[in-house]
């Protein structure tokens, strides 16, 4: 009688051969973002990233002064010329897989017009930026085009793709994007679009920095508390962890944050307003977490005993002028979104963060105009509205993100605006 192991081993060696055809190995990821941007940007898609199968410590951001980028542009690339090759080595890995979005796609087109660096790019993504006659530096290239703002780019010999109805932004960030960025890489669709979460132990790290320059803030202090979801104020005395940034601004990891639970990041300096960032609660661990502060708009924002100065953050345009179809985001039941405060008619009108505060600390809220400097500024928009500081009370922010999303509510406290300045970060994702 003959024996069928030798033929089951076939089977299981070709079977093993074909999986690894289809699935190669893991090259590490590189984001490099737009104007105005951060790591942020690409903070859901590094989890969807890792809920595919991709180790945490593949995934990196190249992060720089936006408004400085032609005059800084060649110490630019001398960073991801380090940021590559510190990932050959602790990956092992011959190349890495670019993205670049916006201004970031022409980081990466000046970078890899370098024979030697394109070299050690394996793929590169180009995100709703700049176009090209022929792949960058001859590296294999998918070119996302954000469908809602045309004209819409093309890479000529890329794979070109539109992602209808939507945003400049959106376009870096949606589940739709990262469908074709890891089809790209892996050579196969992912087994999820979603963000899958853990059920405990979670670990969150990140930066403090400033907005837009990414530079830390040297000597801030960081605390985290947990905090009530009821009421945005915080359970027990004292902070579940505490550090102080230093130049890089990294801080973390942060270990024990548990699924489900709320967490205020409180940003201290001295002889200034405390910054208290605010989260949906953490799906999974978490490493781009980004605590910007921008001091520039500081002196734009009235303060007074009397008000709450509040900040939405969602990275994906808020639009208010699509009629039925548009966001809404209710700040104590008031939607603060119309045609005029988020308007996504272009790509430098549509806004990510919304500044809420009393312009002129004059007790009176007005719908109708954007308080200066505001209006002309790319991807960032403000209102005029008075939310009464009252401490300890509560202010209930509520989103409906367009597109059938499902409402979302993140509460938080009214500390004076003197005291405090709170900014609530929304998942760009449901």
């Amino acid at each position: 009688m003959i024996s069928a192991r030798p033929a089951i081993a076939v089977v299981v060696v070709l079977l093993a051969a074909a999986s690894a055809r289809a699935k190669p190995p893991f090259n590490p990821i590189i984001f490099v973002h737009g104007g105005s941007g951060s790591g942020a940007q690409f903070e859901s898609q590094a989890l969807r990233f890792a809920s595919n199968g991709y180790p945490e410590r593949y995934i990196a951001v190249l992060e720089y002064d936006s408004s400085q980028v032609n005059a800084i542009l060649p110490a630019v690339h001398a960073e991801l010329d380090a940021l590559i090759a510190r990932l050959k080595a602790e990956t092992g890995r011959a190349k890495v897989d670019l993205l670049g979005h916006s201004l970031g796609t022409f980081v990466s087109q000046t970078y890899l017009a370098t024979p030697a660096r394109a070299a050690n790019v394996a793929h590169y993504v180009n995100i709703d930026g700049g176009s090209a006659s022929a792949p960058p530096g001859g590296v294999p290239t998918l070119a996302l085009w954000a469908g809602a703002d045309p004209p819409v780019g093309s890479i000529t010999g890329a794979i070109n793709v539109t992602l209808e109805g939507q945003e400049h932004i959106e376009s870096a960030t949606s589940p739709e994007a990262f469908r074709e960025m890891y089809s790209f890489f892996r050579g196969t669709p992912p087994a999820t679009t979603g963000v899958v979460a853990e059920p405990a132990g979670l670990t969150i790290s990140g930066q403090v920095n400033f907005f837009p320059s990414n530079v830390g803030i040297v000597g801030a202090r960081l605390e985290i508390w947990e905090v009530d979801g009821a009421t945005g104020l915080r359970i027990g005395g004292e902070p579940l962890a505490k550090r102080v940034i230093g130049a890089s601004g990294d801080w973390g990891p942060i270990d024990d944050v548990e699924a489900g639970r709320y967490y205020e990041l409180a940003v201290l300096r001295d002889g200034e307003a405390d910054v208290r960032f605010y989260y949906e609660p953490f799906l999974r661990s978490d490493r781009l977490i980004r605590l910007n502060i921008a001091t520039g708009l500081a002196p734009f924002i009235d303060a007074s005993p009397n008000h709450v100065a509040l900040t939405v953050v969602r990275q994906r345009e808020f639009c208010g002028d699509l009629a039925a179809g548009s966001d809404v985001l209710e700040i104590d039941g008031l939607n603060v979104i119309n045609p005029t405060i988020a308007s996504c008619a272009s790509i430098a009108a549509g806004s990510a963060a919304v500044f809420a505060f009393d312009d002129n600390s004059d007790g009176v809220t007005n719908l109708a105009s954007i308080p200066f400097p505001f209006g002309p500024l790319a991807f960032l928009t403000a209102v005029d509205l008075f939310i009464p500081a009252d401490p300890p009370d509560t202010v209930t922010v509520l989103t409906l993100p367009r597109g059938g999303g499902v409402a979302r509510t993140v509460n938080v406290p009214n500390p004076a605006s003197t005291e405090a300045r709170v900014v609530v970060n929304l998942n760009d994702f449901e």
